[in-house]
């Protein structure tokens, strides 16, 4: 997929981010167009999931640009940010309520914007969950909460979606679910930055591939160069 094609929705340069002392972030610059998806591959503590964070002003400290549909964000309060950006965001612990079921659960989430998905749809796009509608968040599984933390922010009217680790631990049946539902959403429309540690479950669904070490990006890949940089990203991400 050509980013030329594609409106900017979001901007990162110079990006610093800090948590107390803890200086994560150095330096930080990537581009996300309308539309793609995005992936963030590094190892464990290279910054990935930080730079999220930082993009919704949940980190301690950030200077540095940080631009979604061309207006400047770096100072706003993470609410405004998540209505400038139509963001959603879905952590790697998830974040439901264990107490709630299901339709509960989806009919929680705050508006940002016209367009969210309804219950109807999100069913269809979920149909494991329809089928675990009225079960409590702590009786599902793992796999099933996190369909559940995705479909949450789907009612929202958010556009541009930041999955942390949405794979961590799930079996492969349930991969395969989650393949098929940012397939569908990127039809959809949606842009999608993923931050993944399962390159096998990414390689295929993403237009772009960041590669970050130290808190900043050290390679751009793009999805039709992977086999020639296959070395270079072997060397990256092994441990």
């Amino acid at each position: 997929m050509s980013s030329d094609r594609h409106h900017e929705l979001l901007r990162i340069e110079d990006l610093h981010a800090w948590y107390g002392e803890s200086h994560i972030l150095h330096g930080m610059n990537l581009t996300v167009n309308e539309g793609e998806v995005i992936t963030l591959l590094g190892r464990n503590g290279s910054g990935r999931t930080t730079t999220l964070k930082a993009i919704l002003g949940l980190v301690g400290r950030r200077t540095g640009s940080i631009r979604l549909h061309g207006q400047e964000t770096i100072h706003l309060p993470t609410h405004r940010i998540a209505h400038v950006g139509r963001l959603g965001y879905c952590p790697e612990e998830r974040g439901i309520y264990a107490s709630l079921n299901v339709d509960e659960n989806l009919a929680l989430p705050p508006k940002l914007a016209e367009g969210g998905l309804s219950t109807d749809e999100i069913y269809r796009m979920f149909p494991n969950l329809e089928e675990r509608r009225k079960s409590q968040g702590s009786k599902l599984s793992g796999g099933e909460q996190q369909m559940l933390a995705i479909a949450r922010i789907l009612r929202t009217g958010a556009t541009l979606l930041l999955l942390d680790e949405i794979t961590e631990g799930l079996a492969p049946v349930i991969l395969r679910s989650l393949d098929d539902v940012i397939r569908k959403l990127r039809e959809r429309g949606f842009t999608i930055v993923l931050v993944e540690q399962n390159f096998r479950f990414a390689a295929p669904l993403a237009d772009r591939h960041y590669v970050i070490e130290h808190g900043r990006v050290v390679e751009q890949i793009a999805a039709d160069e992977l086999e020639e940089k296959q070395e270079q990203l072997n060397r990256h991400l092994s441990v």
